[in-house]
């Protein structure tokens, strides 16, 4: 299954883009995953994902689209998040520490803690895209 969501750069759209996200999940998945489990996880993901596009790769601009891409392959799956902004170099990231009250940074440690890989790629055609990939465990 493979399905895709344009949507405007502006935070009231967060919750059509959760509801697209959670809804094709679970179209796809049925009863065989613990959704308690799964909702929570996906959520804060194209939660972290969608709203850093919003406030930083399209800051005031709402007008240019964000891309949004799921891809299920039996429990693997891969989202893709697709941008216009100039970019972000992970080069100059800083992880937050216990001793740092650093203002940012947790968006991308939460990404790579709840996803199995996580990847982001500058400049695809004028576009940046944030990959995020899992294997949901079957449901036991």
């Amino acid at each position: 299954m493979r399905t895709e969501l344009h949507v405007p750069s502006d935070l009231k759209f967060l919750t059509i883009v959760e509801e697209w996200l959670l809804g094709s999940l679970k179209a796809e998945l049925g009863d065989s995953v613990d959704w308690s489990a799964l909702a929570g996880r996906f959520r804060l993901v194209l939660v972290e994902a969608y709203s850093n596009v919003v406030r930083h790769a399209h800051k005031d601009k709402p007008n240019l689209p964000v891309l949004l891409r799921l891809e299920m392959k039996g429990n693997d799956i891969s989202i893709e998040v697709w941008d216009y902004g100039s970019g972000y170099d992970l080069s100059t990231y800083l992880p937050p520490t216990p001793d740092d009250l650093q203002d940012g940074g947790y968006g991308w440690l939460i990404l790579n803690r709840l996803m199995d890989k996580v990847e982001y790629r500058l400049q695809i055609n004028g576009r940046n895209c944030l990959s995020l990939e899992a294997t949901i465990p079957d449901s036991e």
